[in-house]
């Protein structure tokens, strides 16, 4: 069957799969681009700059670095150089703040990816029962049970199915995915505070 014959075989379960399928697709683009833009400049590498320009005591030099470097673990390091003149429980406090608004920013829209990879399924199966009980309900009203009778119902259900795992699969695996990017850029920012709160209270 083409895809118009299986759209039309599934019934209203099966538009309700396409849509989180494309919600699902669209999320884990948009999520991929952004974290790839995000994670061009390696943390070592950025900290590196930061250090050599701290330690020549240039701290506005070090925060046009951090301001033409687009990754979450810039703005954390910027964050801590803007309350460097400030009490030091003031500027880890900023930079704790820091990490999770960037965290919040990460984490959009991967909820939903890992909604739809856990409800999927159960919305291709709710699919399957109504198959079911289409199959059941066309033979009641024939009064037999041949493979003429029940194949429509039979196919919607097995349709429905398949549709579910479809959509569950890659949603759940990007979503896992996610969370592992979001992690390694958590402890990229973890890290770069850390660092930078011994690189200005080594200067001071």
């Amino acid at each position: 069957m083409d895809l118009w014959e299986l759209l039309k075989t599934g019934g209203a379960t099966i538009y309700i799969l396409l849509g989180c399928s494309v919600l699902s697709i669209g999320i884990i683009i948009e999520r991929c681009v952004y974290y790839r833009m995000r994670s061009k400049i390696k943390r070592e590498e950025f900290m590196l700059y930061i250090s050599e320009e701290l330690e020549k005591g240039r701290i506005n030099s070090a925060v046009e670095i951090c301001e033409a470097t687009d990754t979450p673990f810039s703005k954390v390091v910027q964050i801590g150089l803007s309350f460097a003149e400030h009490d030091e429980k003031v500027m880890e406090s900023a930079m704790e703040r820091g990490i999770t608004a960037e965290t919040v920013e990460l984490e959009k829209f991967t909820s939903v990816v890992g909604t739809i990879g856990s409800t999927a399924v159960y919305i291709g199966l709710f699919g399957t029962v109504l198959g079911i009980i289409r199959a059941f309900g066309d033979i009641s009203k024939s009064g037999s049970g041949g493979m003429s009778v029940v194949i429509s119902g039979i196919s919607e259900a097995l349709v429905c199915t398949a549709a579910g795992l479809c959509v569950a699969v890659p949603a759940v695996i990007a979503y896992n995915y996610f969370i592992k990017r979001v992690d390694g850029f958590v402890t990229d920012m973890e890290l770069c505070a850390s660092e930078t709160h011994d690189l200005l209270m080594s200067t001071k």
